[in-house]
């Protein structure tokens, strides 16, 4: 999908009320119930009568099982987001095709990823999201790169050129993903914040309102994963600016007092949204619980941005996630399904609010 710039007024009440639409057709948890009990088989023909038949149908000559699922929930979450940019129009279009661009980041660091791990061109290839800014043609040749510094050569010039470039000498010394991954990350963030209003009326606002919970998010995720990691890492290498909750100074020393920085989160502006995540951590042997509660928090803050003024962005960006979060448990299903596990053990992956 390729993204530009539109000219024009916002048009955020004709955007919000067709965003309202489609998430109203979203999966809700008695879909999640059925589905954790049936077979790829079944889970694809349940697909087959709801919101994604023309995806299955366009498809189902080509691939079966896991594969048919799984192609057919990228393409349906291109083609919504597409719609949306369709719809939108002015400095609306503007910050939900920035947003977009975390695909674009998605498909950079898998790639980095898949040419680290020794995939083959088809199997990075199978995880990339056409939903961003980069063109088909570039993630092209991306995906046919011999090297991880080949990569860098050819996103020379794009939103995440100069950041690989600077933290391409580090991998090297290293040896290790976290410096080129946490350059993407930082350069998508920056390209987020960018060029934001001095003065913003009530919907700017609540869309800064929204990046700084995102940013805030990632910091408390990337604090918590080091203290409980264990390792020597200096938790200032994974910061990432533009938040409420921490500076530079403050991540590194609560890092090392995880207890201290959960009292932190639940005294902060998020601590309603964040209480459960908070009690998941509390008896959790690992993150990974933590983590889905994580997401579901920030899901349950957007919503509550998209209420609080609804002519805003924050209604688009929160069926942006909404969105995600129905593809990523669709898929999470059938994955688990094809290897056997319980509808028990499924259900600990899925993220609902």
């Amino acid at each position: 999908m390729k993204l530009g710039q539109e000219d024009g007024t916002a048009n955020y009440e004709y955007v919000t009320a067709r965003v309202r639409s489609r998430r109203s057709s979203l999966f809700d948890e008695s879909d999640y119930r059925k589905l954790v009990r049936m077979g790829p088989s079944e889970i694809a023909r349940f697909m087959e009568e709801s919101e994604y038949e023309r995806e299955m149908n366009a498809l189902g000559t080509r691939f079966s099982g896991v594969d048919l699922i799984e192609y057919a929930l990228n393409e349906n979450l291109v083609k919504h987001f597409d719609d949306v940019l369709d719809w939108a129009e002015g400095e609306l279009y503007d910050y939900i095709a920035r947003y977009l661009r975390k695909f674009d980041a998605w498909n950079v660091k898998t790639v980095i990823r898949g040419i680290y791990s020794g995939a083959t061109s088809t199997e990075i290839d199978d995880d990339l999201i056409e939903a961003g800014e980069l063109s088909d043609e570039l993630l092209g040749r991306l995906v046919e790169s011999n090297s991880i510094e080949n990569v860098i050569e050819l996103l020379s010039g794009t939103l995440f050129g100069d950041a690989l470039e600077d933290a391409y000498e580090l991998y090297e010394a290293e040896g290790i993903l976290v410096p080129l991954e946490n350059a993407v990350d930082r350069a998508y963030y920056a390209n987020l914040q960018s060029n934001l209003p001095r003065n913003p009326n009530r919907a700017e606002k609540l869309y800064i309102e929204f990046v700084q919970a995102e940013v805030d998010f990632r910091n408390l995720r990337n604090a918590l994963r080091i203290a409980r990691s264990g390792a020597d890492i200096d938790p200032v290498e994974f910061y990432i600016e533009g938040g409420r909750l921490f500076d530079e100074d403050e991540l590194r020393q609560l890092a090392n007092n995880p207890e201290e920085l959960v009292a932190r989160v639940r005294d902060s502006t998020y601590g309603d949204e964040l209480d459960e995540a908070l009690t998941e951590l509390d008896g959790a042997q690992n993150l990974i619980g933590f983590e889905h509660a994580l997401d579901a928090a920030l899901l349950e803050y957007s919503h509550t941005l998209s209420n609080r003024y609804p002519l805003s962005v924050c209604p688009v960006l929160a069926y942006v996630l909404a969105k995600e979060r129905e593809v990523d448990n669709i898929r999470a299903i059938a994955r688990g399904r094809e290897a056997g596990l319980s509808p028990e053990e499924i259900e600990t992956e899925l993220v609902t609010v």
